[in-house]
């Protein structure tokens, strides 16, 4: 029998590895086309996974990928990846924001060159990537734009300790309110996904907490289960949500989270943003 999403096609930013690379391969396994839009062509040892590693994946879960080298801070690079998406299945029905660039660090422990990253790939270059993924949006008959960022809470706690950061991340998630208004009467669908605790990938390896916080963190198959719940959604209906992964579990029923934990006898951490 054809997966669910036999004949789907999805654009998804950073799926070489982490998160992007487990919601590939979730997707693929109902028979869903991926195009990993990514720039690791070579692998680095301190993040590991390359375009072509989760190309790999995604082709042994049962679907089909199209690995394309793919910087979102470059324009260019990005039309090169939307034709050749287009060119190899002939439609895309989802755009999933999973790049993204991290510093935790207030205003004046933060470099320009640090702040023009975090903006060029949270906020730029998911835009450019919609605006140039739209054509093909609007001929699908269940379109979906998710952004991986966080319900919007302008309290001085999470704005006054990594401001830059903060607003890079509730730029996504306005992007996605902006575009289910913009959208919907095209039965685009936009939302936001967050994750409740940290989920165990190299960001939170390297540059958050070591593996202490690994132990403390949930694997990123739990995000991957979130999204294809989502993408099962009819648009129309289905539109201008800040969704949390636990929660969209929980409407499908699935409510034991266990098997998701790293390890199951450590505490979960809280993930930015949430009380």
């Amino acid at each position: 029998m054809p997966g669910i999403f036999h004949n789907k096609t999805y654009f998804i930013t950073g799926a070489s590895r982490g998160i992007g690379k487990a919601v590939a391969v979730k997707l693929a396994s109902e028979g869903a086309n991926i195009v990993i839009a990514a720039k690791s062509v070579a692998e680095n040892p301190k993040l590991g996974g390359t375009i072509f590693t989760a190309a790999a994946a995604v082709a042994a879960a049962g679907g089909q990928a199209l690995a394309v080298p793919c910087d979102i801070r470059d324009e260019q690079m990005i039309i090169e990846a939307v034709r050749q998406a287009a060119g190899r299945f002939g439609k895309i029905d989802g755009v999933i924001h999973n790049a993204s660039a991290i510093s935790l660090t207030d205003t004046p422990g933060t470099p320009a060159k640090r702040y023009d990253l975090m903006m060029d790939i949270n906020v730029r270059g998911a835009f450019l990537v919609t605006k140039h993924c739209l054509p093909y949006l609007k001929e699908s008959d269940n379109p979906h734009i998710l952004t991986f960022s966080p319900p919007l809470d302008v309290r001085p706690r999470w704005l006054a300790p990594h401001l830059a950061y903060t607003i890079s991340k509730y730029n996504m998630t306005l992007l996605a309110m902006g575009w289910a208004a913009e959208f919907g009467d095209r039965g685009i669908a936009a939302n936001s996904l967050w994750p409740v605790t940290t989920i165990a990938t190299a960001a939170v390896r390297n540059l958050l907490g070591g593996d202490a916080l690994m132990q403390r963190s949930r694997k990123p198959e739990i995000m991957a289960d979130a999204v294809y719940h989502i993408m099962q959604q009819e648009a129309r209906g289905y539109t201008g949500r800040q969704l949390l992964d636990e929660e969209v579990l929980s409407a499908a029923g699935i409510k034991d989270l266990s098997a998701y934990a790293i390890n199951p006898g450590s505490g979960l951490q809280k993930d930015l943003f949430l009380e």
